[in-house]
This record gives C-alpha cells, structure tokens and sequence, in this order.
C-alpha cells in the first residue's frame, strides 16, 4: 500500500511538472504559428513539400495565406516569405537572428558543400570567408580590375558562337566557368580538352541538380544519413559519395594549380593570389582559403550560366526588345569597336536590359535561412531552428511590383513621361541580409558586358524548320539553380563588319 502510494504521488509530481512546463511553454510561444496548409498527425505537411518548382507552390500559399505562410515537416518548421516588405523586416532589419543556414544533410554534409560559403553555417568560419570575398571583389572599385578579362572571355565567346551557333548552351557554360577560373585562380582555360574545366563543369551540373533542400528524405530525417549504401532505397549515400568525391577534387586541382603558380612566380592577379600573398599559412588558415576559393567557383558560374542563356533566351523571344538595344549601341559606339566597360554610363537601355534579365528568369527562386532564436513577427511565432524559404521568384514576378511579369520589357526600368521606374531587381535576386551574394558586383558586370558585345555584333532569331518558326518555350528548371530549358535559336553576325570585329585578336 505504501508503495503504490509512493509511485501515485510520483505520477502526480510529474504530471505536475508536466503542466508547469506545458504553462512555461504556452506562455513563451502564446503568438499562433503563420497560416498555412494543414498537415496530417506526426509526419505533419510530408505531403505538402512540392518536390518540383517549389516557387510556383509557394506563390499559390501566399495567395491564400498571405505574405508568410508556415508548414510543419517531421518536426521542422519551414516558414515561407512571398512578401518583399516581411522578407525585408526578417532578413535584413533582424539579420543578427536570420542570418544562419540550415543543416543540409545532403548537400552541406553527405556531398560536402558544407565547407563552401553557400551552404556554410553562420559563424566564425562564415564571417572569415565573407570578410575575405568583402575585401578583393566586395566593392565596384576591387571588380574593375578584373574588366579586361570579362571583356576577353566575351569575345572568345563570341567567336565560338558564330562558329557553332548550334552550341549555345555549351558555350555559354564554356564561357562562364572559364571566367570564375581565371578570377578565382588565375588559371586560364585551354580552347580544347581542359581537365580543369571538364571536372568543374561536371561539379556544377552536380550541384545545380541536386542541391534543394528537402528533396532528399535525409534533409527531413538526418538519421537516414548513417544508412550503408547497400541498404535497400540508399541510393542517395552512392550519389552523395561521387558528388563529394568530385568537390573536393575539383577544389584540390584548382588549388594546386594556384599556389604552384605563385611558387614558380608566374601568377596571375586572382581572388586565390590576393588571399596567399605574402602569407605563411597554417593549415586551418590553408584550408579556409582553399574552401573560400571554391566558395566563389560554385557561387559564380552556375548562376552567370543562367543569366546568359537567359539572355539569349529573351532576345530570340522579343526580337522588339534586341533592335532597340541594337539602335541605342550603334547611336553611342557605333559600328567601328566592340563596346567596353568605359560605355557603359552613356547605355541606359542596355543596362535596364540588363536588370530585366536578372528579373524575368531569376537564377536562384529561393535561398534559404535559418533562425537561430525563436522569434515574434508580425504577431506570428517563428521558432529557433525555422527553415526560412523568400520566395524571390514570386516577389520578381509580383504583378503588384512589376506589371505584366511575364513579358520582357527593360522599359519598366527607366523613367519616362513623369513615370517612375519600377524596383530594381537587384533589391531581391542576389538576395538578403549577410547571406546577400558578395560577389553581386562581378555578377553584375558580367550579364552587362555579356549583352552588350553580343548584341552590338549578333542577331539573334527563332528557328525556321521545314518552314515553321520554332517557338521556345519558357520553362525554367527545378534546382537551386533554375536554368532556362533548352532552346533553339538561329544567331548571325549582324554585318560583314560585325564579322570582321569578332574575328579580329584582341588578345
């Protein structure tokens, strides 16, 4: 009897603190979680993570719920942002507590991107690469340097698209890859057979494919990670292992490559240079510079891949668009010269062009957040450890921002008749607070320089086959990298004078 009366008033001191903490619990998260779908008892809204064109998904909740909408996944939070105004607030106003990643298990630990900048967790190493980025490319002054090798690597693409203009796309991922490489290493791309560039291009197709969060189980159930590769449905560890076999690969020659150069005093100026000169390294500090390097690879090429295909993308889409652009460089550089950096001020419509492409096919929908202390927005309670989603695809292509979205038209970007121009896309696509993209200017210049010396010598047009005009279809990919699908397009020098400057060497 005195012992059933002992375990009673146990049961009865923890069903007592059982209530205090539930009372502690309720009084600190009093503020309702954001609206958002209902979801099923444990497993939550599983159902209701889109898989495929996650923006598009994330587009219908904000017209349902509002600005900020929230699921619940296996016990992670995920909150969804469709309003610039709160992503704004969240992001940039509060980014002492906004400002982490979340914990990727495939992407950031399985296929080791978890050392690279984009994925790295907010912290001492984050700040170190930010600061290192900051100081050689962090500034429009630190980006001019690297000019002349943009304007270069334009024109080698220029010469191999009118040489194979069958091969755009390949060109396009040739030229981008080939310009991160000379910045980030001072290595230069050899016009045939490059093992440097064969393992890169491979890595970033690695990367873009496979890299959403959550659409892997393991990002949801981080335990499925000890899993052996011979277990039934691992498929994703034998993945995982090539991945990560070739990032790390892939930043170990590049590294090499780098530090024998400035060994043997041949160097060229590049992001890896700045951060070795005149320095005796430990091997963290080695390891933070390797990683930092990589860092500014895969964070530039994949997206300047999808800014110029982009391009070429709208230009065979809106022909009224291309002779306009062609009109205002042959009133101000005329027929004599390829256009340079030095033009650019005298070119508005070239660079209102410019932010269209960076709005109308956002290279990346959405980059994720984590919140590292629970939180009260808006009245809504945003727990500590909340996968925060801004749907940058949606506020790009908001009609309440940008009138008709879906058309291309860089007059939305200029003054005209009393008329202000609408937000410059650049507030949104390289995205919020600390995790902004801190190589924006290069970015930037990059698309700019791009248009410009393509248009002032291509024409570029829709296909006629057996007598139809061919008309590409506007569907952009899944991925953390969105590309425009493949298209064709025919494209020609726009005169023999044009064909004379592409063939001239400059270099």
């Amino acid at each position: 009897m005195l012992a059933l009366t002992d375990v009673t008033l146990l049961y009865l001191c923890l069903a007592g603190v059982g209530v205090y903490l539930m009372k502690q619990a309720f009084a600190k998260n009093h503020a309702p979680y954001p609206p958002g779908p209902r979801g099923l008892p444990v497993v939550g809204n599983i159902q209701d993570v889109p898989r495929v064109k996650p923006w598009l998904t994330f587009a219908e909740w904000g017209k349902k719920y509002g600005g900020i909408s929230h699921i619940n996944v296996l016990g992670l939070h995920i909150v969804v942002l469709n309003s610039a105004k709160t992503t704004v607030e969240m992001l940039d106003k509060k980014s002492s507590i906004y400002s982490d990643r979340p914990f990727v298990a495939m992407t950031g630990e399985l296929m080791g991107y978890g050392q690279t900048l984009p994925f790295l967790r907010y912290g001492k190493r984050f700040r170190l690469f930010r600061k290192n980025f900051h100081r050689i490319i962090g500034s429009h002054a630190s980006v001019v340097v690297y000019y002349p090798i943009e304007e270069i690597e334009t024109h080698r693409f220029l010469k191999r698209v009118l040489a194979n203009p069958d091969q755009l796309q390949a060109h396009v991922q040739r030229t981008a890859c080939s310009f991160i490489l000379r910045i980030s290493y001072g290595y230069e791309v050899k016009e045939d057979n490059d093992p440097i560039l064969d393992i890169a291009e491979r890595a970033l197709d690695q990367l873009s494919r496979n890299s959403l969060t959550g659409e892997f189980m393991v990002d949801f159930l981080p335990s499925l990670a000890k899993v052996p590769e011979w277990f039934p449905g691992a498929g994703f560890k034998r993945l995982a292992r090539e991945y990560r076999e070739t990032v790390e690969e892939v930043a170990a020659v590049t590294y090499k490559f780098a530090k024998d150069q400035m060994a043997a005093g041949t160097a060229l100026k590049s992001f890896t240079s700045d951060l070795l000169e005149g320095r005796t390294l430990t091997a963290e500090e080695d390891h933070d510079v390797k990683w930092s390097a990589i860092s500014l690879f895969s964070g530039g090429a994949d997206t300047s891949i999808s800014s110029l295909y982009s391009f070429f993308l709208a230009m065979t889409l809106f022909p009224e668009v291309q002779k306009k652009a062609q009109a205002e460089i042959d009133a101000v550089v005329g027929p004599d010269r390829l256009p340079s950096f030095t033009d650019r001020a005298s070119l508005p419509y070239i660079d209102a062009l410019a932010k269209e492409v960076l709005r109308w096919n956002v290279a990346i929908p959405g980059a994720d957040h984590c919140v590292t202390e629970d939180d009260i927005h808006d009245g809504y309670y945003i727990p500590k450890g909340s996968l925060i989603v801004p749907n940058i695809w949606f506020m790009l292509n908001d009609p309440e921002t940008y009138a008709n979205p879906s058309e291309f038209s860089p007059e939305r970007f200029l003054a005209k008749d009393g008329k202000e121009p609408e937000t410059d896309p650049r507030a949104f696509c390289f995205g919020f607070g600390r995790r902004i993209c801190p190589g924006v200017h290069l970015a930037d210049a990059s698309i700019w320089i791009s248009a410009v010396m393509s248009l002032a010598v291509l024409d570029v047009s829709k296909v006629v086959e057996n007598g139809v005009e061919i008309t590409p279809e506007v569907d952009p990919s899944s991925g953390l990298i969105s590309h425009p699908k493949p298209f064709k397009c025919s494209i020609k020098a726009r005169s023999d004078k044009a064909f004379a400057l592409i063939q001239q060497d400059t270099y």
